[in-house]
C-alpha cells in the first residue's frame, strides 16, 4: 500500500534518488543536497506554524511504499509565490500594428514577460517513479495535496496555479529554449532549470528580454511548443482539468509549458470532498464501496491513501486506521475517485 505523508529529514536520501532519476527536468527538484534539505526544513517549519494569513509557506509530501519504506513520489504546494523572489511567466497576448494610410491592421501574437501570478498558490514538484506510475497512484500523489488544502484553506491563496513541463526531447533539449532563451543566457536548458531551482533567480531579471517577443519570429518548432505540455504530462493535465483548472495563455519562460489556473475554492476536491467520522471495523466489502481518497484532518501528521469504502457509511480496517493515525470516531476527509 502507498501512503502520502509530509516530508521529514529522514527522507533526504529518498528525495535525492528522485531528484537524480528526474534527470534535471524539474525546476523545483534539483539534485542539490542543500536545496533538498531546505525543502524539508521549509515544510517542517510551515507545518508547525500557526497561520492566520498565508505568506511564503511551502509544504511537500512524499509517497511511501509501506512494504519496503521506499520513497516513490513527491509533490508540493506553495502557499503563495513571488513573495520573496520574483515569479516570472510569459503572457501570450496580441500586439496591434495598424496603418490607416495603407489600410493595414495586423494583430501579432507576442510574449510579454510578467509577474501576473505573484501572490497565487502553486501546485509544484509532482514527480512519480516510473515503476509506480499508474493512474491511481497519480491521483493519490496529486489530489492528496488538494485534500490537505480543503482541510486547511486559510493557509493558501485564493488563486491556484500549476505549471506543466513543456516540450523537450530525450536529451532534455527544449525547442523553445534553443530558439529564444539560449541567446540571452548562453547556457543549456538543464543548467538554467537547475539554477532557478536552487533559487538563483536574479539572473532571470538581469538577462531576459523585457520587451515583447514576437511569436512569428520564433522557429516553427518553438511556436508549436507554446502552451504544450511534455507528452508524459498529459495525464497530469487531464487530472488538473478534471479538477477545474484552465489554461489562460500563460507559459513558462524557459520551455513554454502551459500554466493552468483555478480559483482555489472552486476546484473539485475543495467543493466535493466531505468531512465525516470514521468507524474502525473489519473493512468488509459491499456493493456500495468505491475507491476514495481518504485522509486524516491533521497538519504535521497528515496522512492520505486510497481505499475502498462506502462514502455514506465509511468504515476501514484497523491496519488502515493505523497507517492514517486514526482512532474510532475520529474526523476524516474523503472524496470519491
Amino acid at each position: 500500500m502507498l501512503l502520502i505523508r509530509p516530508l521529514t529529514f529522514a527522507d533526504l536520501q529518498g528525495l535525492e534518488r528522485l531528484a537524480v532519476i528526474s534527470g534535471g527536468r524539474m525546476t523545483t527538484l534539483p539534485a542539490n543536497r542543500d536545496h533538498l534539505n531546505e525543502l524539508i526544513n521549509r515544510t517542517r517549519q510551515s507545518l508547525r506554524k500557526e497561520v492566520t494569513q498565508y505568506s511564503d509557506e511551502s509544504y511537500h509530501f512524499v509517497l511511501e511504499d509501506q512494504t519496503n519504506g521506499e520513497i516513490v513520489g513527491v509533490c508540493g504546494i506553495d502557499a503563495s509565490v513571488g513573495i520573496n523572489t520574483p515569479f516570472y511567466s510569459y503572457r501570450v497576448d496580441e500586439v496591434v500594428h495598424a496603418s490607416s494610410e495603407l489600410q493595414i491592421h495586423n494583430r501579432i501574437p507576442a510574449l510579454h514577460l510578467c509577474q501576473d501570478y505573484t501572490g497565487s498558490a502553486r501546485l509544484c514538484t509532482l514527480f512519480l517513479d516510473k515503476d509506480h506510475r499508474t493512474k491511481e497512484n497519480l491521483n493519490l500523489l496529486s489530489r492528496s495535496r488538494m485534500l490537505f488544502m480543503a482541510q486547511h484553506p486559510e493557509r493558501f491563496a485564493n488563486k491556484l496555479i500549476a505549471e506543466l513541463q513543456g516540450v523537450a526531447d530525450s536529451a532534455n533539449r527544449s525547442p523553445f529554449w534553443e530558439c529564444l532563451g539560449r541567446h540571452f543566457f548562453n547556457m543549456d536548458f538543464t543548467k538554467a532549470n537547475y539554477l532557478t531551482g536552487i533559487n538563483s533567480k536574479g539572473f532571470i531579471a538581469d538577462l531576459m528580454p523585457h520587451y515583447p517577443v514576437y511569436v512569428p519570429l520564433l522557429s516553427d518548432e518553438a511556436q508549436a511548443s507554446l502552451g504544450q505540455p511534455r507528452p508524459d504530462m498529459i495525464d497530469v493535465k487531464n487530472l488538473l482539468e478534471e479538477e477545474g483548472f484552465n489554461y489562460r495563455r500563460y507559459v513558462d519562460i524557459f520551455d513554454a509549458g502551459p500554466t493552468l489556473e483555478a480559483r482555489t475554492q472552486d476546484i473539485r476536491t475543495m467543493t466535493q470532498s466531505k468531512k465525516c467520522t470514521i468507524n474502525i471495523g473489519s473493512g468488509s466489502s459491499s456493493e456500495k464501496q468505491v475507491n476514495v481518497l481518504i485522509s486524516n484532518t491533521e497538519r504535521e501528521n497528515f496522512r492520505c491513501l486510497i481505499v475502498k469504502l462506502d462514502p455514506q457509511q465509511p468504515e476501514i480496517a484497523a491496519e488502515v486506521a493505523s497507517l492514517l493515525h486514526l482512532n474510532n470516531g475520529d474526523n476524516i476527509r474523503i472524496i470519491s475517485l
